[in-house]
């Protein structure tokens, strides 16, 4: 029976969570990650899980480590290997091989760092991302330098380069290399290269074995750096420089079937004049000039992977609040849509029978779960069905902006027949989209306690092609501010949305719009701005990259659209929250917001609250977490949007 578990939040945060699809060399076989919380509720804990493509959808659990397992990838003989902490490994990831037909799984490498990621290729060749110290000659020596740190209580980290933070984790003291693991043990391939691999995801390995293509970072004057591509030779270590321009980045690289062609996302880079472009490239393995596939799709592709046949690349792509997968002719650019529906998908896997993509497909209303699509028909069919459905229904709404640009929306609503009060939820980015499933922003637990949400996607926007994302470069308060305030317009005329009745919520880039809607009008009954921008001099200088933004915004420009600029306005009740480990908007956003309020409050009674996490992020990621940063919103919303007395969240104290 199909349940619906967004009444009572323990439910909720119980839910498992899918993850990481991977396909076996076969075909035959899916593996995805299944992340449930542990006993105490503080952290989530992953299992791999396994259904047979040909099946009848039926689940199986492969692991069963309390501490949990990740990072799943197939040898070319169909074992499993998967990366996991063992009370051997203290609190190192260590790579595990799981055999096809069963068994125990036996550790096969436990680097004094751990592993971070791992590709095999197809003629077995096993290369494994993980971090050693900058000095560090092998593992043994890893392992030596590391325990003297230890024994001395050092933590200090020495740092050579910028940046030295990347979203909620400090980069160093030690770095990412490739190591390959030959019959004598692990072969280290790239050596000490600093920040280079510091998206120790981002490369490939050939179909023989002999080449890997990675994204790698290379510095810049000012602090900045940019995303070049690489070639390596497995059996020298020899690497050569592939990509490398001053205006793009160049990232996610897939190797070709037959080894000759790389494909990647070229990021054209912006500038406060103009926007950029993402661009899908395919370069000579050998050398040469890229050659940009579907020059003129105004659609910006992400994760390419290449057909068994070597003739198309699947990409996924932002589309009118949907992500729809695509496959691209490699010669002519052609770009055919597989998915028409209302799906997110990705985690794209190409069969090697050239009939299937197999992908985990989310959308705003349903969670991600693995299907399979087929390439030449179009159809979409589960690998597993739902466990739940959803309190409510998902509708759309659109209106016509002052500058006669379309404006469209989610709306998720509830099943009762009493218009309902309504929340405004700004999405973050701000270049993304309402367009998937979301676990940490997730409408339909507001819907199971009676209001509307409202899912706009406004000027910067993707997936309405770049001269709509274009209306808001550089000017972050300006036409989407205007959207916001218009598909919010359209929304209350409906009759069963209550007009009188509405609040504005919003994340990262949404907590700057949250903020700025705070500035600019008094419409809405409360405000919650969650890991918020407030002051853009202080943040442009105080996040993990500060280089990305004057690519954008100029001084000048940063200034006129600073939030702070109109504490004296605001005299909505706000509700603060902010994670003091979040280093891409730093917890100084929130404590300045929060001065600002208080320091304008009239009378000893503030209407403003702060939510504040000392150990949580720019995300709030544990499962009890979670349910406070729920609980609290909603018991905030019941007090200004329902006129119902406040009521302190349980485990507040």
């Amino acid at each position: 029976m199909i349940s619906s578990p967004f009444d009572d939040l323990d439910d909720y945060v119980r839910l498992p969570r899918i993850t990481d699809l991977r396909l076996s060399p076969d075909g035959g076989r899916l593996v995805y990650c299944v992340a449930v919380p542990d006993e105490k509720k503080n952290r989530y804990v992953t299992a791999i899980w396994q259904v047979d493509t040909a099946g009848a959808g039926v689940q199986r659990r492969l692991t069963r480590g309390a501490e949990g397992e990740s990072g799943p990838a197939f040898t070319s003989d169909g074992d499993l290997l998967f990366l996991a902490k063992r009370p051997s490994d203290q609190e190192k990831t260590s790579m595990w091989w799981l055999p096809a037909g069963g068994g125990e799984a036996t550790q096969v490498i436990a680097p004094p760092g751990g592993v971070k990621h791992v590709k095999v290729s197809k003629s077995g060749t096993v290369v494994v991302a993980a971090p050693l110290l900058p000095s560090a000659t092998d593992l043994a020596n890893d392992k030596e330098i590391r325990q003297r740190r230890d024994d001395a209580g050092v933590t200090a980290i020495l740092h050579e380069e910028y940046p030295i933070r990347l979203w909620d984790r400090h980069l160093g003291p030690d770095h990412t290399r490739l190591l390959v693991l030959d019959a004598d043990g692990p072969r280290d391939i790239t050596g000490h290269v600093g920040r280079a691999l510091t998206d120790e995801k981002s490369w490939d390995i050939s179909p023989d074995g002999t080449t890997v293509v990675a994204s790698w970072l290379v510095g810049e004057p000012t602090g900045a750096q940019r995303s070049t591509l690489v070639v390596i030779d497995v059996d020298s270590g020899e690497r050569r420089t592939l990509a490398d321009d001053a205006d793009f980045e160049y990232r996610t690289p897939a190797i070709s079937p037959d080894g000759t062609q790389v494909a990647a996302i070229a990021t054209l880079r912006g500038t406060p004049e103009d926007l950029g472009d993402n661009l899908l490239v395919v370069f000579p393995i050998a050398g040469g000039e890229a050659r940009v596939v579907s020059p003129d799709w105004d659609r910006w592709p992400q994760n390419p992977q290449w057909t068994s046949d070597g003739r198309s690349l699947l990409v996924t792509a932002d589309d009118h609040g949907r992500v729809p997968v695509w496959r691209v002719d490699a010669d002519t650019g052609t770009a055919t849509r597989l998915t028409r529906d209302d799906g997110a998908y990705t985690d794209l896997q190409a069969a090697p029978d050239g009939q299937w993509v197999y992908a985990l497909r989310a959308a705003v209303d349903s969670p991600p779960t693995p299907v399979r699509i087929a390439l030449h028909e179009s159809t979409i069919e589960p690998s597993i069905e739902p466990e739940f459905q959803v309190p409510g229904r998902l509708e759309e709404v659109t209106t016509t902006a002052a500058d006669g640009a379309s404006i469209r929306a989610w709306i998720a609503l509830p099943h009762n027949e009493n218009p309902a009060p309504m929340l405004l939820w700004i999405h973050g980015g701000p270049y993304m989209s309402w367009n998937s499933w979301s676990w940490r922003w997730n409408p339909w637990l507001a819907v199971a306690q009676g209001y509307a949400v409202l899912l706009p996607d406004p000027a910067l926007s993707t997936g309405y092609g770049k001269d709509f994302i274009r209306r808001g470069w550089g000017e972050w308060g300006g036409a989407p501010y205007t959207d916001l305030m218009s598909i919010t317009d359209a929304a209350l005329e409906r009759p069963d949305i209550d007009a009188t009745r509405t609040a504005a919520m919003g994340g990262s880039y949404g907590g700057y719009m949250a903020n700025w809607v705070a500035g600019h009008t008094d419409r809405f009954a409360a405000i919650v701005t969650h890991a918020s921008l407030w002051a853009m001099d202080q943040m442009m200088r105080t996040t993990d990259c500060a280089f990305l933004f004057p690519r954008e915004m100029t001084a000048e420009r940063a200034d006129a659209n600073s939030p702070h600029q109109f504490a004296d306005d605001i005299t909505t009740p706000m509700l603060v929250i902010h994670g003091d480990k979040d280093y891409r908007v730093p917890v100084g956003e929130g404590l300045r917001l929060w001065w600002d309020l208080s320091s304008r409050a009239k009378g000893p009674d503030s209407p403003h609250k702060f939510l504040y996490f000392p150990d949580e992020n720019h995300w709030i990621l544990k499962p009890n977490h979670t349910k406070v940063w729920y609980s609290t919103i909603f018991a905030f919303l019941a007090q200004h949007v329902l006129g119902e007395p406040w009521l302190r969240p349980e485990h507040l104290g």
